[in-house]
């Protein structure tokens, strides 16, 4: 499939991030304050500037009410999106599509999630009915299942998949020592990470992302309008969501060696953007890395490794941040940390920050220097064989 897309039609203009952690001392609305702040700021606006509103969280809030509360806006509209992890990219994408539409000259994308004062240690627990067929286990225990299927369909043994997986952790804590907003600014040391707790099947401690608090957002324009508010701003070139049938749990043919939502979302988005070969056209990714196997298997679905051959390119550092396409420069899931609704806004933010040339010098991409000018993010929200997945093309240029 394809839909026809919104190619170039829509511009970043604007964008802020909060830091991402543990804040006990902030609220839900010091942290919408901060990033919107930041967006309306980068793109020289001010509330009054900005049509309509779209707010992704899955537990911090209700209604919109949330967002106009905390920056005091009367009479406009304001829309709460929830789709679990992928909240805060569905918020971009009907903020996007709303500018395009011609509804709206001006949205703001917004992301948000609180999930320190929860007294829960990890996601959020949904509570909603379901036919029984729903896995009861948690989230690390599923995305687990992932390690052995692949190990065992590739013929990757048990020594080398705890490699590759122990250096997708120790990648993207590099790349997070050297974002000051993330979670956890430290490396790791590969034989620190081999050694961890275990928590479920191959994985440790350091296989899991983050839980946080954090916010982002993003201010979108028409494309012929853009330049008036800013010289350097992102083109929308794709934008896919995928919904799968959720079959994965009782479908003898799925083997958690892939996510065909994810599969079917990336085609959808580079055939949008035009991208015809994304190993070679596109700049960097930042992906849905909530587990280390999920970043290698994405690796494939998203087109950037051949089948089976993810696990080498990983070892070969081919997805370094000076690889030939880094992957999760700012750390990722893995070291940016998770604050559901906030996490697909901040994927856009660091393509925002590495396609302007605005990030900062130590782990700024090489791919860019180079001439690529093209910027890809992957969202995933539920488990193997039973989720959502969005894909977004972004770039410096419009066509």
């Amino acid at each position: 499939m394809a839909s026809r897309g919104i190619r170039d039609r829509v511009a970043i203009v604007g964008m802020g991030c909060t830091q991402f952690g543990e804040h006990w001392d902030r609220g839900t609305e010091d942290l919408l304050i901060e990033s919107t702040n930041a967006a309306m700021e980068s793109a020289g606006m001010t509330r009054d500037d900005i049509d309509a509103y779209w707010l992704g969280t899955q537990k911090s809030g209700m209604s919109g009410l949330i967002l106009s509360k905390a920056l005091r806006i009367d009479g406009k509209p304001v829309t709460r999106v929830e789709n679990y992890c992928a909240s805060g990219s569905e918020s971009f994408r009907n903020a996007c599509y709303a500018v395009a539409s011609g509804a709206v000259d001006t949205a703001m994308a917004v992301g948000v999630e609180k999930l320190k004062d929860t007294g829960f240690s990890g996601l959020v627990p949904a509570s909603i009915p379901t036919d029984g067929t729903t896995p009861s286990t948690t989230a690390p225990a599923l995305f687990s299942l992932i390690v052995p299927a692949y190990a065992k369909r590739y013929g990757v043994d048990e020594a080398e998949i705890k490699e590759v997986l122990t250096r997708i952790a120790w990648k993207n804590h590099y790349n997070g020592a050297r974002n000051t907003r993330a979670q956890f600014r430290k490396e790791v040391s590969k034989e620190t990470i081999a050694k961890a707790s275990p928590i479920a099947g191959m994985l440790g401690i350091f296989d899991c992302s983050g839980v946080s608090d954090g916010s982002a957002a993003a201010i979108v324009v028409r494309a012929e309008d853009a330049y008036k508010y800013t010289d350097k701003p992102i083109f929308v070139k794709g934008l896919s969501l995928i919904a799968g049938a959720a079959r994965g749990s009782i479908d003898p043919e799925y083997d958690f060696t892939t996510f065909p939502e994810a599969v079917k979302s990336a085609a959808d988005a580079y055939a949008q953007a035009g991208v015809k070969d994304p190993r070679a056209e596109i700049a960097m990714a930042e992906v849905h890395d909530c587990f280390t196997p999920t970043e290698l298997v994405l690796m494939e679905d998203l087109g950037f490794a051949e089948r089976g051959f993810g696990w080498k390119e990983v070892l070969a550092g081919t997805f370094d941040l000076d690889g030939e396409l880094p992957v999760n420069p700012d750390g990722g899931l893995k070291a940016f940390g998770h604050p559901i609704g906030a996490s697909g806004l901040r994927m856009m933010f660091e393509c925002w920050l590495q396609l302007r040339g605005e990030a900062p010098e130590e782990r700024r991409i090489a791919s860019v220097g180079r001439g690529r000018k093209l910027a890809v993010t992957h969202n995933l929200g539920g488990q193997p064989g039973e989720c959502v997945s969005f894909v977004s093309v972004v770039g410096s240029e419009p066509s």
